[in-house]
């Protein structure tokens, strides 16, 4: 990717994946976005009605505002193949123990996700406090051989001699009841911000949807989350759901009355609203962030005043992160969400994402009324409003000096 000038800022590089140099190599740390840089990214992703890509649109056909101040805008080039650093990132503690069993399509297609790039590759598993279980490296199977364990019969308690690598996992201690997601996201930006600037920089985080006991308040997960060119791609499930099934599992009968009867199935499949970014979902999941206020803002934030996007914005990702993490995060990053409710819809979240990453726009532009604090970028097309837009939304500018 072409850098732009830039007085503080060397050159901002957007999550997604790269290879493997050194993780401790001098002068590699990404340095955060100050308020006096002249230097904004913003990767988005076109789509039209069907899902299928589009990439025959030019600069002249995105409009950009920060804090609703029309922006000029130009597209980089050539950056499908540009290394990328990726945090895989995966809860091992509370409910997430229960979700092990869908994990299987994930060691062979951590290959897909990283796609043909240089790369450099981390693995960390959290429950109320974050572990290193792979350092970045641009060994692969290093990598599946560190996910293969989280998986059954390779756990803490069911150690096997033909798991991949009995030894680092029996020091990780067994999961507690905490999910401390917030605190695992700053855990791997800092990962990030060691790994060469010219790197892509991505998340992949597979975790249930509430935080039980991060110690990182949520004004610091905003400015953390934003304030480094990280896209987070996101696979989550509902926490309440994953509770209620554990004790259907326990407490509730599950074999058939008669001997031809029925199973009973549970199922976790909540389809976003199909009318309109408005409109009423038919079976709402209690843990998600789309709720009336949130959805207020993403419809209408253009109508607001310039000068209060700003604080709209910190509201309403307070309020989605204390509602469904894992969707806000990749919401305002840019990045992916998807449902975990099987192997097989991992599989097919993990092969959409494969595809996403290396096929983004990378827009940038120079901010006309640069300061600090938490920024609202709007991206919009110039003449194609049946096409459908996912793009970072957010970004966060430090004084000069921090």
């Amino acid at each position: 990717m072409k850098c732009l000038a830039s007085v503080t800022l060397s050159c901002l590089v957007l999550a997604q994946f790269g290879q493997g140099q050194s993780p401790t190599a001098p002068n590699s740390e990404a340095p955060s976005l100050h308020a006096n840089s002249t230097l904004v990214l913003v990767p988005a992703l076109i789509r039209n009605k069907h899902g299928s890509l589009v990439f025959s649109l030019t600069s002249n056909d995105f409009v950009i505002t920060d804090d609703g101040i029309p922006q000029t805008v130009t597209l980089e080039q050539d950056t499908g193949g540009e290394p990328l650093a990726l945090v895989v990132v995966i809860e091992i503690g509370g409910a997430a123990a229960r979700e092990f069993d869908k994990l299987g399509p994930l060691p062979s297609m951590i290959e897909s996700v990283v796609g043909e790039v240089p790369h450099n590759v981390a693995v960390v598993v959290f429950d109320s406090q974050s572990t290193l279980l792979q350092n970045f490296t641009s060994d692969l199977d290093a990598v599946k051989a560190s996910v293969l364990d989280l998986i059954p019969p390779c756990s803490r308690q069911n150690h096997v001699d033909n798991c991949a690598t009995p030894g680092p996992l029996q020091n990780v201690r067994a999961g507690d009841n905490g999910a401390a997601i917030l605190d695992s996201l700053g855990f791997s930006v800092d990962l990030l911000r060691k790994q060469p600037s010219g790197y892509r920089r991505a998340i992949l985080l597979i975790s249930e949807t509430l935080d039980r006991g991060s110690h990182l308040k949520l004004e610091d997960a905003i400015r953390t989350i934003t304030d480094t060119n990280t896209t987070i791609y996101s696979i989550g499930f509902s926490t309440g759901k994953s509770e209620a099934a554990h004790y259907a599992s326990r407490e509730l009968p599950t074999r058939p009355s008669q001997p031809n009867g029925s199973w009973l199935s549970l199922e976790n499949r909540h389809p976003n609203p199909s009318n309109g970014c408005m409109s009423k979902e038919a079976n709402p999941d209690p843990d998600t962030s789309r709720n009336k206020g949130v959805q207020a803002y993403d419809c209408m934030t253009q109508l607001a005043p310039p000068l209060a996007l700003a604080k709209m914005a910190a509201i309403a990702i307070s309020e989605g992160l204390r509602r469904n993490i894992p969707e806000t995060v990749a919401r305002i990053t840019g990045g992916d969400y998807f449902k975990l409710t099987d192997a097989k819809s991992l599989e097919n979240s993990l092969g959409t994402i494969s595809n996403h990453i290396p096929n983004r726009y990378i827009l940038s532009f120079q901010p006309q009324s640069p300061h600090s604090g938490l920024h609202v970028i709007d991206l919009r097309l110039r003449d194609y409003s049946n096409l459908e837009v996912t793009a970072r939304s957010r970004y966060w500018a430090d004084s000069e000096g921090k």
